[in-house]
């Protein structure tokens, strides 16, 4: 026959377990995979390794010559020129993905890119959606599946951590106050 005890003293023990292992898991959580482990070639050659830019906050934004929202390609170069030089990354993402609003190649890009005064970095084009996603991509629609983008100038910040810390979808500006203050709030992040 079994007694109380025994089973209160394996039931207790099963619950230490969960918690070892819940402790395990969120210790092996800290080796996750970041942001700061994906590339991107570059629009004029060489890549664009988020890697060299560890422990800096990254503005990563798939963009398009022929949208309606290329026009913040100038915004994006106000949040360059007013954070860059306090640490903040932005990274320019080519897509055709949303209404084959980016069909050119290289040439057409850089000439877009040239019309806004761009000076960030600008990838080859890459897609940005679905099972033929460029692995950040993935990677960040795994992280947070409601947040993928649904159409051109949706912009992921990555904290100094290699996480996202925010989501903005095409219709928030760049230089809007929320896009803005969590910049700064990356920033500031130690």
């Amino acid at each position: 026959m079994i007694d109380r005890r025994s089973v209160i003293s394996a039931a207790l023990a099963a619950i230490a377990a969960v918690g070892t292992t819940r402790q395990s898991l969120a210790q092996a959580g800290m080796s996750r995979i970041t942001a700061y482990a994906f590339s991107f070639p570059g629009l004029s050659g060489g890549d664009i390794k988020l890697s060299e830019f560890a422990g800096r906050p990254i503005l990563i934004v798939n963009t398009a010559s022929l949208c309606g929202y290329t026009p913040q390609y100038g915004g994006l170069q106000e949040l360059w020129t007013e954070f860059g030089g306090r640490g903040l990354m932005i990274v320019g993402i080519p897509s055709n993905d949303f209404g084959g609003q980016e069909p050119g190649g290289a040439t057409e890009i850089t000439a877009t890119a040239q019309n806004h005064r761009v000076s960030f970095p600008i990838a080859a084009k890459a897609v940005v959606k679905g099972p033929g996603a460029h692995p950040f991509y993935k990677w960040a629609a795994e992280a947070r599946p409601k947040d993928v983008p649904r159409w051109n100038f949706h912009k992921y910040l990555i904290g100094r951590d290699g996480y996202i810390a925010e989501v903005f979808p095409e219709s928030v500006d760049p230089v809007d106050t929320r896009v803005k203050t969590a910049i700064a709030r990356a920033l500031a992040a130690s």
